[in-house]
């Protein structure tokens, strides 16, 4: 085995132990039984735990692997944002923000998002210490990218959940 395939069945392992944990508390936390919209999550997570990493492990889907990936991680986020602004905890201190809201589970959802960027860029650009990062940031598949959609479907969400209340 060279270094290169440890460090990606590694980073894969990592990947779906991350997915794995988060889809369990998520079920704990909030069971299908109790209301149906826990659906979307219950999907998100299996899609994370099977399919994500079967995509990332073969070299012609590790593009789709890394999309589907990157766009779980920004339905999770929209979806535990929207959870957490409409259980906002009163009185709303630093510490009740950063501690009672579900900031704390979107930064440990967000490692999803960097081991899989990690997995993508090993395998498309190897390692080589000595080559520069060039890209274009708001280009696929830089972060800037990322950054645009998660924007945008936070946009999309939001004016949704406005209209249809």
């Amino acid at each position: 085995m060279t270094v290169g395939t440890h460090i990606k069945s590694t980073l894969l392992l990592a990947l779906i132990a991350v997915s794995l944990g988060g889809l369990l508390l998520h079920l704990r936390i909030h069971p299908v039984s109790q209301n149906t919209s826990n659906l979307v999550p219950l999907v998100c997570g299996i899609l994370s735990v099977l399919v994500v990493p079967l995509l990332f492990a073969g070299k012609k889907t590790i593009s789709y692997g890394y999309t589907l990936n990157g766009f779980l991680v920004i339905i999770g986020t929209v979806g535990m944002a929207h959870f957490a602004v409409a259980h906002w905890p009163e009185p709303a201190t630093f510490e009740s923000v950063v501690l009672k809201t579900t900031l704390p589970d979107i930064i440990v959802l967000w490692t999803k998002f960097f081991v899989g960027k990690a997995i993508f860029d090993l395998e498309l650009l190897g390692y080589d210490p000595a080559r520069n990062k060039v890209g274009v940031t708001y280009r696929y598949p830089n972060y800037g990218w990322w950054l645009v959609h998660l924007v945008a479907v936070s946009a999309v969400y939001t004016i949704s959940a406005l209209l249809w209340r």
